[in-house]
């Protein structure tokens, strides 16, 4: 049987929400991006360190995705 659609198992409980998918687009840039990967971000798609406090939480080791700048 499928969870879809009831909320369990869900991963994304508070962004964008009425969207059938969440998709950001960016601009390649010349800085560091750090980008959200735990959906607690209150900057999403950007991480706001959110995980931290997650992680602690439920033993999870989930962190951000990393783009380090182009030399």
């Amino acid at each position: 049987s499928s969870d879809a659609g009831n909320g369990s198992g869900r991963v994304n409980n508070e962004i964008d929400l009425q969207s059938k998918k969440v998709v950001n687009s960016l601009k390649n840039s010349k800085e560091k991006q750090v980008f959200c990967r735990c959906w607690k971000s209150k900057k999403f798609p950007f991480c706001d360190g959110s995980h931290n406090k997650h992680n602690e939480e439920t033993g999870d080791n989930v962190g951000p995705l990393i783009i380090e700048a182009a030399n």
